[in-house]
């Protein structure tokens, strides 16, 4: 019975297993759903593969598709996609936490130390009174967003159809999904000078990607100086990356008549700052990605490595990991021993967290950057590093080559976007072995290596 007992210990799955599994899970059944006759307007289904990417978009909350969302899927595949997007959006945890409250049922240890991973807290205390606060801010958020995009799509599209559409950009923009209903891969397009559907959705994108944390931390806190260490990078590097990316995108595409060449000077910067917005991570884009300039296109790949906040609906490094790393460095060429911002000094494990994070990324997008410019010659190399990075920042835009992409193709996107939605470490985490290594009791001698 002892040995029994121990096999059980061991074969029980880590809080990082039990994560990446349940996204899985998420992913399975919804591929399953859309795999079905009635979720397609046409004739029989869509097939396994292209079933199984818009289920892992919609559920990483990229937005890449294979097939058009608003002409391919009827209203039960699209309800579906939406239903997804809100599961990956705000977590699976986070929406088994509601259901489980909403049933009365305890929550036990394991669960809320599950919980705890999933949102990024450092504690389990409090951790189910912060997931409902969290669900609370989601869904009044994409509420309030969803009653302003009705008093443009009712008028423009009927009462039923326009309280959908405004229902369903409102979720995929705030869980910056970058799904769309407007058909033919138009996206945001025909909106380019439309102030109230760039403003709702910027705001939607913003809050969504900022972080609950973040939100919640903005609320509570009556000064600024109250502010916590990581509301205050995340607000930080969030606006720097806002301002510097609406003016580059002003400089580079002011002239491109196939973006901005053609607006007058207040629709330039309203398009400039909802470009800046959208790679962070959205995917909608109310001007043509492929028409950018190649300085833009690779400006964009940076955005979208970075992604949005930790703790968020967002992906990408995240910007607290990008901050992390950027005041490592300085403080390396200033010569100082530690990294302090704000007269506070960062723990030296969260700084290798974000160095681990950012290599395995980097690895990650070149490594399959590499294998697709194999895979795919037909396509430019700026092309395919623009799906990769699209994929691993969950963002959704694209210059267009997505529906033409092989299988194999497919699938290896599928992979990276699942790897960016749930975490690289935390699918790390889950995939590597517990080993008690007793050689990390010992201390070996120092010796330097040359470095630079």
């Amino acid at each position: 019975m002892v040995l029994n007992k121990k096999k059980i210990r061991k074969k029980q799955l880590t809080p990082p297993q039990i994560l990446t599994s349940g996204f899985a899970t998420v992913i399975f059944i919804g591929t399953l759903l859309l795999n079905t006759p009635m979720a397609s307007v046409e004739t029989g289904s869509v097939g396994w593969v292209d079933a199984l990417f818009t289920a892992t978009s919609a559920v990483c909350v990229t937005g890449l598709v294979v097939v058009d969302t608003g002409t391919y899927w009827s209203v039960f595949g699209q309800s579906v996609i939406a239903i997804l997007i809100q599961i990956g959006g705000l977590g699976f945890m986070t929406m088994a936490t509601l259901f489980a409250v909403v049933l009365g049922r305890k929550i036990s240890l394991k669960e809320r130390l599950i919980i705890q991973q999933a949102i990024g807290q450092d504690t389990i205390s409090g951790v189910v009174r912060f997931t409902l606060y969290l669900l609370v801010i989601a869904f009044s958020i994409e509420a309030v967003g969803a009653v302003i995009l009705a008093f443009q799509f009712v008028p423009e599209f009927g009462l039923k159809t326009g309280i959908g559409y405004a229902v369903f950009h409102a979720i995929s923009a705030f869980c910056n999904a970058g799904f769309d209903l407007m058909g033919n891969g138009s996206s945001l397009t025909g909106y380019v000078t439309n102030p109230l559907v760039n403003l709702t959705v910027i705001t939607l994108i913003l809050t969504g990607g900022i972080g609950f944390t973040v939100l919640l931390d903005l609320y509570n806190a009556s000064r600024p100086k109250d502010f916590s260490l990581h509301t205050r990078i995340v607000l930080l590097i969030s606006i720097g990356l806002l301002l510097v990316g609406t003016v580059i995108y002003l400089l580079l595409e002011w002239n491109n008549p196939g973006t901005l060449g053609n607006l007058n000077g207040p629709q330039k910067l309203m398009a400039s700052i909802f470009q800046s917005v959208t790679p962070r991570t959205a995917g909608f884009n109310t001007i043509d990605t492929g028409s950018l300039t190649d300085a833009s296109q690779f400006f964009t790949i940076i955005l979208m490595f970075i992604g949005g906040s930790p703790a968020s609906t967002a992906g990408g490094i995240k910007t607290v990991t990008f901050g992390v790393v950027l005041l490592m460095a300085v403080s390396v060429i200033r010569g100082n021993d530690r990294v302090t911002i704000f007269n506070k000094t960062i723990p030296a494990d969260i700084i290798k967290r974000a160095m681990t994070v950012a290599i395995i990324a980097v690895n990650l997008v070149i490594g399959i950057t590499m294998i697709m410019t194999v895979m795919e010659p037909n396509f430019a190399f700026m092309q395919i590093l623009f799906e990769v990075t699209s994929a691993f920042g969950t963002v959704g835009l694209s210059t267009g080559i997505t529906p033409q992409l092989s299988d194999a193709s497919r699938l290896l996107l599928v992979l990276v976007m699942y790897s960016g939605r749930v975490g690289i470490l935390t699918v790390a985490f889950a995939l590597a072995r517990k080993q008690h290594n007793y050689r990390d009791l010992v201390r070996y001698a120092e010796e330097k290596v040359i470095v630079g």
